[in-house]
């Protein structure tokens, strides 16, 4: 099975444990899309300014002594923006609705993410 399918089906997995993701998207650290479970149009764009977030994030946890980067949440009005770093080559973002438990959203995130770093690290 290629990288993109065996990611998208751990995304796809992710909304199903997870009902108030949704969607997410996996790009390389480049902001390149390997993989995308958006409801929306702008995938090569959410894909691009993944992968800069979270270059800046694990800028700045560096910088500020916090140790390695586990995630980047952004709360909007609208709803959660997650990122994490699936290895060192893959950004899952992950997209999630108002009112969402953000305990489970951590911890479905994390799992995926490392999910998908395990992918990557076998192809």
């Amino acid at each position: 099975m290629e990288l993109r399918e065996e990611v998208l089906r751990e995304m796809v997995l992710l909304r199903e444990r997870t009902p108030d993701v949704s969607g997410s998207i996996a790009c390389s650290v480049d902001g390149l899309t390997i993989a995308s479970d958006l409801p929306s149009g702008n995938v090569e764009q959410t894909a691009a300014l993944s992968a800069a977030l979270l270059a800046l994030s694990k800028r700045m946890a560096v910088m500020a002594g916090k140790g390695a980067l586990e995630e980047t949440l952004i709360s909007g009005t609208a709803g959660f923006a997650a990122f994490y770093a699936a290895g060192p080559t893959i950004v899952l973002t992950v997209l999630a609705e108002p009112g969402t438990n953000l305990g489970l959203l951590r911890l479905e995130g994390r799992k995926t993410a490392a999910s998908v770093a395990a992918i990557a690290s076998r192809k």
